[in-house]
């Protein structure tokens, strides 16, 4: 997964030329299209490595994904008076349906789901070098890329045009429930279990597919969502009994580029300098491009747009708070003043800070670990689902399905990671006694151990509607924001959508 398919530009040109009537009915034999081109084994993995592509596009996690989540989290504040309007919008909660960020991150699911019905409808075409297990990986690989995105859709947009075909007429689709959404996301994700091998079988290139583990995460994490910790519970039960992962000792292997794929990973979007940086602001296929823009929007010597907040500094248990010692973590997570970057070879001061120089910034994801600078073109994979998110997921199910001491075994594995070594739960801040103190206790975990991993907004809105939480921990939230809205340019080019189906208060 790390190499390109040369085959990449020919079949997202095909996803992108599908609707063509001249494509669709060729006058020329020889010409590229959906008749001509899903011929072979070969060409069938083209075509979802394409898939795979549009999640390193511009609108996904080569930057606006991980811009969009973090802004809407209680994690992140402004670098400086430099931070983009729109951005500054949506971390402010002074959003609707015109910001480009919720915009891009819309059509980049849709893109991705586009070119994921383009496999499942072809796979069968494909007759030539190809065997019936590799077919089959293939659309077990489509249908999880599809599910991902209905998932992302469905819990932040609620119902969502349930695009199951590629499009050959112009008529729009309607907007399905919240609920149908919900469902539409969990049958293509076991569809994708019942095809996709564990991780270990993969090898050379294709580590990084999607494997079975990596489709049962995400079903938990939608099931979750929605309240069903009964329904999660075998998901998480599975991942954890298929003993195909374990924590790494090392939290630090989990965001640099030498220790990618490693054991805590179920899985991640794969990123590489190796392949150039043609294209690389937009990743739209125009050139090679596959590296992501985290380390430069948020490094502290780089543009630092976004910094942690003091609320989540004041997060990590440290003795002024009444813990007997820091959480390392916090150092993991975070640069200050004084450390050292660069291989140990230069430091960060006041000369090389970007804005207030007297707040951390980040560390996750950074280049500079190993480098003086970074740059618009990181290599650093995205770890999208990791083992110690599957394993708080599961205390927080035990905790709510059968109580604290059930939970506990589970909440503190992340705890006792070798670099870690915190004081296990029940400690004197995080009693857990009950099952409400132990709630308290598994968010504040899953807000220390995966900050800036896209997961804090996520787990804010699905306790909210829980009423989990003992306070609203979003500045300027309003009910409206439950939902996002609907992108304005959906509404007005969705001919089967109206003003009417906007969500409530926009």
């Amino acid at each position: 997964m790390k190499t390109r398919s040369t085959l990449l530009a020919i079949i997202m040109s095909v996803g992108m030329i599908a609707c063509d009537e001249e494509v669709l009915n060729p006058v020329n034999p020889n010409q590229l299209g959906t008749e001509t081109f899903y011929r072979t084994g070969p060409q069938l993995v083209a075509a979802v490595n394409a898939v795979y592509a549009t999640l390193q596009g511009n609108n996904l996690y080569n930057r606006e994904y991980f811009f969009l989540h973090d802004l809407l989290s209680d994690d992140v504040e402004s670098g400086g008076a430099q931070l983009e309007a729109p951005r500054a919008q949506v971390l402010n909660y002074g959003f609707d349906g015109s910001n480009p960020l919720i915009e891009a991150n819309w059509r980049g699911w849709y893109r991705l789901i586009h070119r994921a019905n383009l496999v499942i409808e072809n796979a069968d075409n494909a007759t030539e070098n190809i065997t019936d297990a590799l077919r089959s990986r293939i659309i077990g690989e489509a249908y999880f890329l599809r599910g991902l995105a209905f998932y992302e859709l469905s819990t932040l947009w609620g119902g969502v045009p349930l695009m199951l075909s590629t499009v050959t007429v112009p008529e729009g689709l309607p907007r399905a429930t919240q609920e149908q959404s919900y469902a539409q996301s969990l049958s293509d994700l076991n569809e994708a279990i019942s095809r996709l091998p564990l991780s270990s079988t993969y090898s050379g290139t294709d580590v990084g597919r999607a494997s079975k583990g990596a489709a049962q995460a995400v079903a938990a994490k939608l099931l979750l969502f929605q309240g069903d910790f009964a329904g999660a519970k075998p998901y998480l039960t599975e991942i954890i009994n298929s003993n195909e992962y374990s924590l790494t000792d090392r939290y630090l292997d989990n965001f640099e580029e030498e220790n990618e794929n490693n054991s805590e990973s179920i899985w991640e979007i794969q990123f590489s300098e190796s392949f150039g940086n043609a294209g690389g602001w937009n990743a739209d296929g125009t050139g090679i491009a596959e590296v992501t823009f985290r380390g430069q929007e948020y490094g502290p010597n780089a543009w630092r747009n976004l910094i942690p907040n003091t609320g989540l500094v004041a997060e990590f248990e440290k003795p002024s708070t009444g813990a007997p010692k820091e959480d390392p973590r916090l150092s993991y997570n975070f640069y200050r003043l004084g450390d050292t970057f660069n291989a140990g070879a230069s430091v960060l001061d006041e000369s090389t800070v970007q804005g207030d120089f007297s707040k951390p910034s980040w560390r996750k994801y950074q280049t500079i670990y190993k480098r003086a600078n970074e740059n618009t073109q990181s290599g650093i994979n995205f770890r999208v689902i990791r083992y110690a998110d599957v394993l708080l997921m599961m205390a927080e199910v035990e905790n709510e399905l059968t109580g604290p001491a059930a939970a506990l075994p589970y909440l503190n594995m992340t705890r006792n990671r070798a670099d870690v070594k915190m004081p296990p739960y029940p400690t004197a801040q995080y009693p857990t006694g009950t099952k409400e103190q132990t709630r308290i206790a598994i968010q504040h975990e899953r807000r220390v151990e995966m900050p800036g991993e896209q997961v804090r907004n996520r787990d804010i809105r699905r306790w909210r509607r829980l009423g989990f939480l003992q306070s609203e921990p979003i500045f300027g939230y309003q009910s409206r924001n439950d939902l996002l809205p609907i992108p304005t340019v959906e509404l007005d080019n969705n001919s089967a959508l109206s003003n009417a189906d906007q969500n409530p208060g926009y």
